[in-house]
């Protein structure tokens, strides 16, 4: 007998894109999968979250933010 398995599979709504070279260095914000805006620094981020009516209580939290080329406190270049 097959039983079926609960998979819960996570896709955080905000995603964080990789570092762009600007002046200053910026990321690209991304929520449900559409550009919303630029962020320099967490704190754009949670705002950006917050104008879309998504709080963030934990920004490690990968069911909840996913960072792309680098975790919350990456936003310079290499």
């Amino acid at each position: 007998m097959t039983e079926s398995a609960n998979l819960h599979v996570a896709h955080p709504r905000i995603t964080v894109l990789g570092i762009n070279p600007g002046r200053p260095p910026f990321r690209i914000v991304e929520i449900d999968g559409e550009v919303v805006g630029e962020a320099t620094g967490l704190t754009e981020v949670l705002e950006v979250a917050a104008r879309a009516g998504i709080v963030v209580h934990d920004a490690d939290d990968p069911e909840v933010v996913h960072w792309v080329g680098g975790d919350k406190f990456k936003w310079k270049p290499s």
